[in-house]
């Protein structure tokens, strides 16, 4: 009965994913189409046995599963082979209204907290070499797997499960506004404040730009810029799909060393999802939604590691109009699991 229910709100927002809601002056919005707005190569390739592609498209992806023939599992048994793929089951935006749903519509609720935390991008008119703008925003992470509510590829014990839902929303989030308080949840990250960490992000970019990120420049977000604080100020705004895509990295980020956001690949996620305190941000694509969905494929793809510059995706992005500051994403996990049948 979950599913159905699930599977009739996917398929009501596909069906009306064109239509514009307009509940509040500020706060702007569309239903994704599910069809047409999604870059469903970034699903691609799909692996079998660790090495045998059954469907790539020259999409961006790393090895991480075991190469292995047979797979087993024992909670509960199961015998399968082991395959990799990319899962959209997760979608975010970005938006400069507190209580602001741009993905859902345009719907905007009361806060009750944070109700003036209004998002804002600095002024720079010093005309200084080297000056940066600054920025805020506020962000709303989405479950919505709808690969599994779709049925549309593996068994159902590949896919993640859980229901349509919006587990996280920053005006709730007091450590999203504080960038001290948001300290508390990754005090790791003080010690890479410093000039040669800042230096190893030129690193970092340079890689997320030719292929993926470097896992163990974990305080870095590639050509996003700094990973931390994990709160929504940016202190080098370049442009909003930069902000906005910084923003969702560093949401997942904060979820993962929150204990809340469990990792989907490798050896270990074979047979089960498994915490992961410190993001590998390779197992993350994203796709841009809105406010113009990232359909158009560059060099034969259409979705982006964390940390690729956004140079060429952010075209025609950003214009001096409402709800032009306000951007969605689609999320892809890397999955790799051990998919098969159990007996009985």
């Amino acid at each position: 009965m979950k599913k159905l229910i699930s599977a009739a709100l996917l398929l009501a927002g596909a069906l009306f994913g064109s239509g514009t809601a307009n509940a509040d002056a500020l706060c702007t919005g569309k239903f994704p189409n599910l069809i047409s707005d999604v870059c469903w190569s970034c699903m691609m390739p799909i692996k079998l046995f660790g090495t045998a592609t059954l469907l790539g498209g020259g999409q961006d992806d790393f090895d991480s599963g075991p190469v292995n023939p047979v797979c087993f599992c024992q909670n509960p048994p199961k015998v399968g082979i082991p395959t990799s793929f990319w899962e959209f089951d997760m979608m975010t935006d970005v938006t400069a209204v507190p209580g602001c749903f741009p993905l859902l519509g345009g719907v905007r609720v009361n806060t009750g907290v944070n109700a003036d935390a209004f998002g804002q991008i600095s002024d720079d008119q010093s005309g200084e070499i080297g000056s940066t703008r600054t920025s805020f925003m506020q962000v709303n992470l989405y479950i919505n797997p709808a690969l599994y509510v779709m049925g549309a590829i593996l068994d159902d014990s590949c896919l993640d499960q859980r229901g349509i839902d919006i587990p996280w929303v920053s005006f709730a989030d007091p450590t999203h506004n504080d960038d001290e308080l948001a300290g508390i949840i990754a005090p790791y990250a003080f010690p890479f404040g410093g000039m040669v960490a800042i230096g190893a992000m030129s690193a970092d970019a340079v890689a997320a730009t030719a292929g993926f990120p470097i896992p163990e420049i974990f305080w870095a977000a590639g050509a996003y810029g700094h990973m931390y604080p994990l709160t929504g100020n940016n202190e080098a705004h370049l442009s909003m799909e930069q902000t906005a895509r910084l923003q969702t990295t560093r949401v997942l980020a904060k979820l993962h060393a929150a204990g809340t956001q469990w990792s989907a690949f490798g050896s270990d996620a074979m047979c089960g999802y498994y915490p992961q305190i410190i993001m590998d941000k390779r197992q993350y694509k994203f796709t841009r939604l809105y406010p113009i969905p990232q359909t158009v494929k560059i060099a034969g793809k259409c979705c982006d590691p964390i940390g690729r510059s956004p140079i060429l995706t952010q075209t025609n992005t950003e214009l001096p109009m409402p709800g032009w500051r306000d951007f969605g994403y689609a999320i892809f996990r890397k999955r790799d699991c051990c998919s098969g049948a159990s007996p009985g």
